[in-house]
Formats: structure tokens, sequence, C-alpha cells
């Protein structure tokens, strides 16, 4: 799950960087236009990403609660329940396939068994 949050999180940093390229390129334009000068294109870039950096923790723990809190409505294991599902999974892999060696291993022995008894009858 964490591996999940944190492709997430990356998602919203590159989005984030998308959106700040964007606006880098708009307030170029409006400095090229001559509508502001370049030191408030500057400024303006500079406030929003101050800004979206104060607002970054927040935002993390903001998401990682829906995220929780989607997985609890779901029902889906996290962290440390996570883990321990996935080695008794694995555990019982391994017991499934003995199991199946064995029932393979006894039905050979049954129709040797059977034909044996064919032929001393």
């Amino acid at each position: 799950m964490d591996n999940l949050i944190k492709k997430a999180l990356y998602t919203g940093v590159g989005i984030f960087a998308a959106t700040t390229e964007r606006l880098q390129h708009s307030i170029d334009e409006l400095v090229e236009k001559g509508k502001i000068s370049e030191e408030e294109g500057k400024k303006v870039v500079d406030d929003v990403v101050k800004n979206a950096e104060t607002q970054r923790p927040q935002f993390e723990t903001r998401f990682k609660k829906i995220v929780d809190s989607a997985f609890d409505k779901l029902n889906l294991p996290q962290g440390d329940s996570f883990s321990k599902m996935e080695k008794r999974i694995k555990s019982l892999e391994v017991k499934v396939g003995l199991l199946a060696k064995e029932v393979e291993r006894q039905r050979i022995e049954r129709k040797e068994a059977e034909k044996n008894n064919a032929l001393n009858a």
C-alpha cells in the first residue's frame, strides 16, 4: 500500500511540476506582452511555488487519510497485516503443493495395488 501512496504522491508532484511550467509559460507571455513586469511575474511564480511547498505536508496528510479511509471501506489489509497475509498465503501454497504430491503418490499406489490384485486374482 505504501508503494501505491508513493506512486500517487509522485504523480501529484508531476502534475504540480507541469502546472508550474504552464504557469511560468503564461507569466512569460504576459511579460512579453507588457501586461506585467518581469519582476511581478517572477513574484507570482515564486509565491505559487512557496504556497504549494508549505501546503504539501497538509496535502500529504489529507491524501493519506483519504487513501486509508478508502482501504478501510473496501476492507483491504494495510501495512503489517498485509505482510502477514502474504506470508500466510505463501505458507498455504507450500502446504497445498505438498498435499497435491501426497494425493498423487496415493493415487499411484492405489493403481499399483489394484494392478497387483488383478494379477493375483
